[in-house]
C-alpha cells in the first residue's frame, strides 16, 4: 500500500475528517427546485379543464415527473407515444388527477438529492487557490511555465490537453492536472458516500483511470486517484478490501485533504 493511503486511512479513522472534508465537499441546503411562471399557469389551467393531453405533455418537460412509473421516461424521449398509446396516458393522467394540484407541484419540485450536487465541487474547490500555487484554464500559460501551477478547466478541456500532452489515451474526461517540480499530475477525484453498485462502479472508474496507459511523451507524468468517503473505513467492505491488497507502493490513492501536502513532496 502506497504511504499516502495508509496516510488518509489513519486521517479518515483518527482525525475530524468528516469536518475537514467539508470544506471540499459542502453540502448546501437542498433547495427545490422552480417551475417557470408560465408553465406553472399552464398546469393549473390544463388540469381545471381536463385537457389531460396538454397537462400530460408539459408535466414531462419538467425536470421531475410527479409520478415515479417506468413508462414516464419513454413518453419524455417521444411525446408523440401519447397519441399512440391511450391506455398508457389515461392511466397516468388519472392518477395526476387523483395526486390534486397542490401534491403535483409538490412532487415536480422536490430537490435535487446531495449526490447530484457533488459533481463540481472538487474544481470549486481547487480554483479558490488551495492549493498554494496558481490555477489556470490556459492551456499555453500551463505548459510554459516552470512555476508549479494547475489547470482547472471543463472535463474535455483537460481531457484535450492530456491527449495532446501527457499521451492519455482514455476517452474519459479529468478533474485534476497540475505541474510541481517539473511532474505533471493526472487524477480523478471521487467522493464515495456508500457502499453498493454504483458508488463501487464510480471507484473502478477512478481505478481505471489511475491504471490506464499512457503514450511515451517527453515528459514525466503520475497519474493519481483522489478519493474520499467511506473506502477509508477499515471493515469489510470491497473498496477497502482492495485498498488493503490490490494496489503497490507507485499506485497513490489518496484523500483530497493531504493532495496539498503530496505534491509539496514530489
Amino acid at each position: 500500500m502506497n504511504l499516502w493511503t495508509m496516510k488518509s486511512i489513519e486521517l479518515a479513522n483518527q482525525r475530524n475528517y468528516l469536518d475537514l472534508l467539508y470544506k471540499i465537499y459542502p453540502m448546501s441546503v437542498n433547495l427545490r427546485r422552480e417551475i417557470n411562471k408560465d408553465d406553472e399557469n399552464k398546469i393549473v389551467k390544463y388540469f381545471n379543464n381536463r385537457e389531460s393531453k396538454k397537462l400530460l405533455k408539459i408535466l414531462l418537460k419538467q425536470d421531475v415527473f410527479p409520478i415515479k412509473d417506468s413508462y414516464v421516461a419513454y413518453l419524455k424521449r417521444d411525446n408523440s407515444a401519447i397519441d399512440r398509446n391511450p391506455n398508457t396516458t389515461d392511466r397516468l393522467v388519472g392518477m395526476l388527477y387523483e395526486m390534486g394540484l397542490d401534491e403535483i407541484f409538490n412532487k415536480a419540485t422536490v430537490p435535487k438529492e446531495t449526490n447530484r450536487q457533488i459533481g463540481p465541487m472538487f474544481k470549486n474547490w481547487i480554483s479558490l487557490g488551495y492549493l498554494g500555487c496558481k490555477v489556470t484554464d490556459n492551456e499555453n500559460e500551463f505548459m510554459n511555465t516552470r512555476e508549479n501551477m494547475v489547470f482547472n478547466s471543463s472535463d474535455i478541456a483537460m481531457e484535450d490537453l492530456a491527449n495532446k500532452y501527457f499521451g492519455y489515451k482514455r476517452k474519459k474526461g479529468l478533474d485534476f492536472i497540475a505541474k510541481f517540480n517539473g511532474i505533471y499530475i493526472l487524477g480523478e477525484a471521487k467522493f464515495l458516500t456508500d457502499f453498493g453498485g454504483h458508488q463501487n462502479a464510480q471507484f473502478e472508474d477512478a481505478i481505471m483511470t489511475m491504471r490506464t496507459n499512457l503514450e511515451d511523451t517527453k515528459y514525466e507524468v503520475r497519474k493519481i486517484s483522489i478519493l474520499d468517503g467511506v473506502l477509508y473505513i477499515k471493515s469489510k467492505n470491497k473498496m477497502h478490501v482492495r485498498l488493503n491488497n490490490d494496489f503497490d507502493n507507485n499506485e497513490v490513492i489518496l484523500s483530497a485533504i493531504l493532495l496539498r501536502d503530496y505534491l509539496y513532496s514530489l
